[in-house]
């Protein structure tokens, strides 16, 4: 009997995204059956050791319905801005889809609204599904989208995507460049921190421009994370974090998720499946100096990138995991980085 692979909790995929473009069209899938397509469903979770994560609800630019044209990062299309009904109504789509799944899983997977939550369904093999917004098209200046979509489990919430919209400004996906590429938050912006705050919503500070965060960080009495990015003194990629950033984050007592897109991982930006292991690895090393052991997770954007072909899938995360033990990491310390640490920060930030 081969021994249980060492839990995982995701700082982000955008499984509920692929599963509503999918749905009535020749690439629907069930998230309960095994697939070849796409990086999560249950089996392959279960292979992988996948115990749940930051489900994102994001709004992609184009009609949300297209799934005719490839996704292209150059495309400016892929970043026009996104207008608040729409995308309301796009996130109200990926919040029932989540509380479906949840509901027709027999107790095989849970919408968590707390850290107890999270650890109870870790210890019982139940998928732990924190729901999250990428980019908050979705709420109103008024907030009261919100409120709303608080009462319903949303409980991290990134203001921007790499575009505009009325709290702030995204970083485009740009190899090298800075992440300083424009303004910060707007005044819509810091009042949607401090709401985010008193509700005990998590702020995510992955896609945000340099002057975003900073805004964010003088305004926030919670830790300071962003879900799933990577350091840029390796691989230059504005979507990555400086050394100042993360000793910011560190100093907040935050997080950083580790993303497995190779273009955000590789030092020449390229989109290649070959990219090794010991990679990422370097990235998880640097993270550790700049952070410390408590300060890093793993945040891996399944089903909305490119990772390495060694991992392929939810499946191959004890990959990764051995590949930290190749590298001399304790067995504790790749329990802070697989589960423990996202479990800790969340229980922080929604006190």
């Amino acid at each position: 009997m081969q021994p249980r692979p060492v839990p995982v909790f995701d700082g982000h995929n955008d499984t509920l995204l692929k599963l509503e473009l999918g749905a009535g069209t020749p690439r629907e899938r069930s998230f309960f059956e095994r697939s070849s397509r796409e990086h999560i469903d249950l089996p392959r979770a279960r292979e992988g050791g996948f115990a749940g994560g930051l489900f994102a609800m994001y709004v992609p630019s184009r009609a949300c319905d297209d799934t005719a044209t490839p996704y292209r990062p150059d495309d400016p299309a892929n970043y026009a801005e996104v207008a608040h009904g729409p995308a309301l109504d796009f996130t109200l789509k990926l919040a029932a889809r989540a509380l479906r799944l949840a509901r027709d899983s027999d107790g095989q997977v849970a919408i968590c609204r707390d850290a107890t939550e999270i650890r109870a369904a870790i210890a019982s093999d139940v998928l732990a599904m924190v729901l999250h917004i990428e980019g908050a098209e979705a709420i109103d200046a008024e907030l009261t989208s919100l409120e709303v979509l608080h009462s319903a489990g949303l409980r991290s919430l990134g203001p921007v995507w790499s575009r505009s919209n009325i709290f702030g400004h995204g970083v485009p996906m740009t190899c090298p460049a800075s992440p300083d590429t424009g303004p910060g938050l707007t005044e819509a912006g810091c009042d949607l921190v401090r709401a985010c705050n008193r509700l005990g919503i998590m702020i995510d500070l992955s896609h945000i421009t340099e002057k975003g965060f900073w805004d964010v960080a003088g305004l926030s009495d919670r830790p300071l994370v962003a879900s799933h990015s990577n350091a840029h003194a390796i691989c230059p990629s504005s979507r990555n974090l400086t050394d100042r950033q993360l000793d910011a984050v560190a100093e907040s007592g935050g997080l950083v998720g580790l993303n497995f897109h190779v273009a955000f991982l590789r030092p020449d930006g390229a989109h290649r499946s070959d990219t090794p292991l010991e990679l990422m690895v370097r990235h998880v090393d640097h993270l550790l100096e700049r952070l410390g052991e408590d300060g890093v997770a793993l945040g891996s954007d399944f089903d909305g990138c490119m990772v390495p072909g060694a991992i392929g899938d939810a499946a191959g995360l004890p990959k990764l995991i051995d590949a930290f033990r190749k590298a001399g990491y304790g067995e504790d310390l790749i329990e802070k980085i697989a589960w423990r640490n996202w479990v800790s920060v969340l229980e922080r930030t929604w006190a």
